[in-house]
């Protein structure tokens, strides 16, 4: 069972690497067979699913956003617990938006699965 303060301390530290630009930090959160699911897999890679599976799957769809323009900054709001799962609420500040990030995890506390959601821009 994931505990608040490991939640926070975890969600912490997620965040961080997104916001310093660093793929290869933020991939070390995730197994390496991990699964991620966003309609916007769907718009910029054009998988009908929506899922990639695997780190190097899914290398080359965070990559662009880690360099684009303005930059990416993500700003945290609130981490919700669950049993093998926690959900990230932040703020997209280039986009405009809300997102929650669903990530479940295995015993090695690795993220084996993600599911981004999204509001509309604001």
């Amino acid at each position: 069972m994931i505990d608040a303060k490991w939640a926070e301390e975890f969600a912490k530290e997620w965040i961080d690497s997104w916001n310093a630009h660093d793929i290869n930090r933020i991939l070390s959160h995730y197994a390496d067979d991990f699964e991620m699911r966003s309609p916007i897999i769907v718009e910029r890679m054009g998988i009908a699913s929506g899922v990639l599976k695997g780190k190097e799957a899914v290398r080359p769809y965070w990559e662009p956003g880690l360099t684009a323009s303005p930059p990416l900054k993500f700003v945290l709001h609130d981490v919700l617990v669950g049993l093998n799962a926690i959900a990230l609420y932040y703020y997209n500040v280039r986009r405009g938006r809300m997102v929650v990030e669903l990530l479940t995890f295995n015993d090695q506390r690795q993220v084996v699965s993600g599911s981004a959601l999204y509001a509309e821009p604001r």
